[in-house]
């Protein structure tokens, strides 16, 4: 369910001439039956909206005044989100016979043609006041006060992302909340100005255009979401912008080590923060630690605590990196099924994260693991897949797949290969491929992949650090001190690791390995440091002694990763 709530205006939306209609109070309560939230947001006085709507108790907020005052109706609690309008200005009014005249707790109301008189009391008085108007009726309010403004406190007390709500109206006064909605609709007696905005216009008018969007969003979900919606995963050859739904299916980024997979990732994380989508990367390796907009939690010592990933997803401003570099690799799968079912509840409820990024999935996500299959959700959406190969991530993540990037040379085969573990028909005349070949293929169109030019982050990407510094990089990209003859057979998973070793070797085995330029190799091409491996092939062409190599070596290496990660 991506999108969990309705918020809609009153007058000549909700209702006709100050009344609902009885069918349409009926949808409301069906509407609700689906646990989706329920927010009226109106121009009227809170007191005035009480007599003409007495079943205000199926909404779980109000928003009054045209964004000055909140009302909770469960619990009767309501609050002034302004000032009270200053009383000289009321006063100036009813002295120039401004008639009708209401006062409201923040708002002063009127009609036309009354607004210039309105607007010369504000001048004359040198009073910091905005007029809004609404098919004839004239409000003055205190700056940056709106429909708009109510609706992000309403949804902040419900800890509520603004994607996830519906708003529909048909007024002036419902632009600027319209355009704070993840779905813009205007009913079909809107005005032109305000169609002409929406996403969505409904075929009825009034109360049967609240009636026929309910029925839509709860019959389509996700199927209503706008192209704005969209993040830009990059440009096509013909200069299309490609953009990826969070709520409609998931995404697979797949290609060798090295080729720029998670350079992509942080770039879509940058979009996602920049349009408030919130985002939780889980982090096997410490690809992301640090990540800019985000907070991350768990270290290479400490898995990241699940209650305090949770307690941080509560707030939809609040992006997620959960480093699982603290774990081993038989560990990980049962970490994420753990983790899984409450960040699929917490989306049931409230719609967020809209975004959940898995690093090295198939770490926690491997094919034929019985645990990872049993807990994944089918109808799983807005999740990101990055993997080397995708053949080895569970079938039941596979499932949820609607896109594939695929980086490198050997993108196409990327590509069938995912075709070949989903059992899909591969696409045919893929484009040829170099070395920075980044291709797109959405799977349910079925036509050619195309040629990609991917977002690049502004951030500078930290790869790997923390990972190389104290992670578990594997027998395969570990360094091996060996020595001479082979006589020794010491392990350096990390840096960290590299340097203990490295100050207790013997000096035949410490020379073995310089004289082999071992040790600016393994910077270069494991640890992917060119400025490290520069700095260390220096001192192995130097003349220094093994002890004076060693030092300079060991604190080249302090001064890039160990120093920092303390």
């Amino acid at each position: 369910m991506f999108y969990i709530g309705l918020a809609t205006d009153f007058d000549g939306t909700l209702a006709t001439n100050g009344r609902v209609p009885d069918e349409v109070l009926d949808s409301l309560r069906v509407f609700r039956k689906t646990e989706r939230k329920l927010l009226l947001v109106t121009g009227r006085q809170l007191g005035d909206l009480k007599a003409c709507m007495p079943e205000l108790a199926l909404f779980d907020r109000v928003v009054a005044e045209n964004g000055g005052v909140l009302y909770e109706p469960a619990a009767e609690r309501r609050r002034d989100l302004a000032p009270a309008p200053p009383k000289e200005f009321v006063d100036a009014l009813r002295e120039r016979g401004v008639s009708p005249l209401s006062v409201g707790d923040v708002i002063v109301a009127t009609w036309e043609p009354n607004q210039q008189i309105v607007l010369d009391v504000i001048k004359e008085l040198g009073l910091e006041l905005q007029i809004i108007f609404n098919k004839g009726a004239v409000m003055v309010l205190p700056p940056g006060v709106n429909k708009a403004s109510g609706l992000a406190a309403a949804l902040a007390e419900m800890n509520i992302s603004p994607h996830n709500i519906v708003g529909i109206g048909d007024a002036e006064n419902d632009h600027a909340f319209l355009e704070a909605c993840g779905l813009a609709v205007a009913v079909a007696n809107a005005l032109p100005m305000l169609k002409d905005g929406a996403d969505v216009v409904t075929k009825a008018a009034r109360g049967e255009g609240v009636l026929e969007i309910m029925e839509a969003i709860a019959s389509r979900d996700a199927e209503l979401l706008p192209p704005r919606a969209g993040i830009a995963l990059g440009h096509s050859a013909d200069g299309k912008t490609i953009r990826l739904l969070p709520g409609k299916g998931s995404v697979v980024l797949a290609g060798q080590s090295g080729i720029g997979k998670s350079t992509i990732a942080t770039a879509l994380t940058e979009q996602m923060a920049e349009k408030h989508y919130q985002f939780c990367v889980l982090d096997p390796e410490g690809d992301f630690t640090g990540l800019d907009h985000a907070v991350t939690v768990g270290d290479a010592n400490n898995a990241a605590p699940q209650e305090k990933i949770t307690a941080l997803l509560e707030l939809p401003s609040n992006n997620v990196v959960a480093s699982a570099l603290g774990m081993t690799l038989a560990d990980r799968p049962r970490y994420l099924a753990e983790l899984l079912p409450k960040i699929t509840s917490l989306r049931a409820r409230a719609g967020h994260p809209h975004w959940l990024i898995i690093d090295e999935a198939h770490h926690v996500l491997p094919a034929g693991d019985g645990t990872v299959a049993e807990r994944f959700p089918r109808d799983i959406a807005g999740a990101l897949f990055i993997t080397v190969h995708p053949r080895e991530i569970s079938q039941a993540a596979l499932k949820s797949v609607r896109h594939v990037i695929a980086c490198g040379m050997k993108a196409a085969d990327v590509i069938a290969e995912f075709c070949e573990a989903t059992e899909r028909e591969a696409p045919v005349d893929s484009p040829a491929c170099g070395e920075t070949c980044v291709l797109y293929w959405d799977c349910d169109r079925g036509a050619a992949p195309l040629s990609l030019k991917p977002a690049m982050p502004a951030q500078e990407h930290r790869r790997h650090t923390r990972k190389y510094a104290q992670g578990e990089l594997g027998e395969d990209n570990s360094f091996w001190f060996r020595g001479p003859e082979g006589k020794l057979n010491l392990r350096a998973q990390n840096l960290v690791i590299f340097v203990q070793i490295a100050e207790g070797v013997d000096d035949e085995t410490w020379e073995f390995h310089r004289r082999a330029h071992h040790y600016s190799r393994w910077f270069r091409d494991i640890i992917k440091d060119n400025d490290l491996a520069q700095s260390a092939e220096a001192i192995e062409n130097s003349g220094s002694s093994a002890a004076e190599s060693r030092r300079l070596i060991c604190d080249e290496i302090r001064a890039r990763y160990t120093a920092p990660a303390r």
